[in-house]
């Protein structure tokens, strides 16, 4: 990746690292409580419109543009907020998100038929390890609960990293708004159900400044334009050559909640952690040595490589497995032909 290329991942990665804090700040507005579901309807409302209206329906079916709203979008924010509003703090809710990088690593396998490596398995072995640490610590001075809910929305982003794979629209942008469609009623009618009607018109009727500015910048700058270079660069670069850049994220998020909010982990947490981001780092690298390797044994068959772009974390190992076994015969019938050319 050149060096404009690798800036842009890197502002992205700031981008939405500040999306925690943004979050936070519009939850918890003046002292005033905002129901978590409609936050998020809200968000989505200006992820929306009106660029759907400019933006061309991506060439997927209406199947895998539900499927990415309802797990990507849907599923993802609206368990974060609602975390985010029961106490989980923004910085360690960006660094527990991340486990959807080993969650995606058991869906694809599962689902999608893309064998882990073991250096990836060894991966989500120790981000696993990593997130019990840090259910202990957390547990020794807040409620669980919180926690657990994150790494349901870490969950619902691998399932939506697997129906993006899957879908393979040519359109990032246009996969994010189509799908995003999928979220403000039904999440708005689950805020009434949930919240009442009071507490969603009261909120609607004395929107504070800071709700307001925090879901444009989600909306607009974590969404649009975070997702919009993201997938562009996907487009141009393998996964495993873009994805490394998402362990800024939870650095950022981290160090911009302790300078705007306060926020300080504990011990257990801080390592705890470390070892979650030194899993999805082992899962991450893994899958881009083996796409190296890839490529290395398709130029020594005479073959052109191929870069697949994706989302999640570059996990086409099985696909890598069968290239390179196939590029070695091809190697072989080469050889074995040389006497004739001779």
């Amino acid at each position: 990746m050149n060096l404009r290329h690798s800036v842009l991942a890197a502002l992205v990665a700031v981008l939405w690292g500040l999306n925690f804090v943004a979050i936070d700040f519009g939850l918890h507005a003046n002292g005033r409580e905002v129901p978590p579901l409609l936050f998020v309807a809200m968000r989505f409302l200006l992820v929306v419109f009106p660029w759907i209206f400019f933006i061309r329906k991506p060439d997927v079916s209406w199947k895998a543009i539900i499927g990415v709203g309802v797990f990507m979008s849907a599923g993802q924010f609206g368990l974060l907020y609602l975390a985010m509003a029961l106490g989980m703090p923004a910085g360690l809710a960006s660094l527990v998100l991340q486990a959807q990088v080993l969650l995606t690593v058991l869906l694809a396998a599962g689902f999608l038929r893309e064998r882990p490596s073991r250096s990836q398995l060894a991966g989500v072995v120790l981000g696993v390890a990593g997130l019990a640490v840090v259910a202990v610590g957390r547990s020794a001075v807040a409620p669980v609960l919180p926690l657990i809910i994150v790494l349901g929305a870490a969950l619902s982003w691998a399932a939506g990293n697997v129906a993006a794979r899957k879908a393979k629209a040519a359109s990032g942008l246009g996969l994010v708004v189509w799908s995003g469609a999928v979220v403000p009623l039904p999440l708005a009618g689950l805020s009434l159900l949930v919240d009442g009607p009071d507490a969603v018109f009261g909120t609607l009727a004395d929107l504070q400044p800071a709700t307001i500015l925090s879901a444009l910048y989600t909306a607009i700058f974590a969404s649009l334009v975070g997702y919009g270079i993201w997938n562009r660069l996907l487009a141009s670069y393998p996964s495993s050559a873009v994805v490394p850049f998402t362990l800024l994220v939870p650095v950022v998020g981290m160090s911009a909640a302790w300078l705007a909010l306060g926020e300080v982990p504990t011990p257990a947490e801080l390592a705890g952690g470390l070892l979650l981001l030194g899993g999805v780092a082992t899962a991450v690298l893994a899958g881009r040595g083996r796409q190296v390797l890839r490529r290395g044994q398709r130029r020594g068959a005479g073959l052109a490589p191929v870069l697949v772009p994706g989302l999640g974390a570059g996990l086409r190992t099985g696909e890598a497995d069968d290239d390179g076994r196939l590029a070695a015969e091809a190697g072989i019938r080469a050889g074995a032909r040389e006497p004739d050319a001779r």
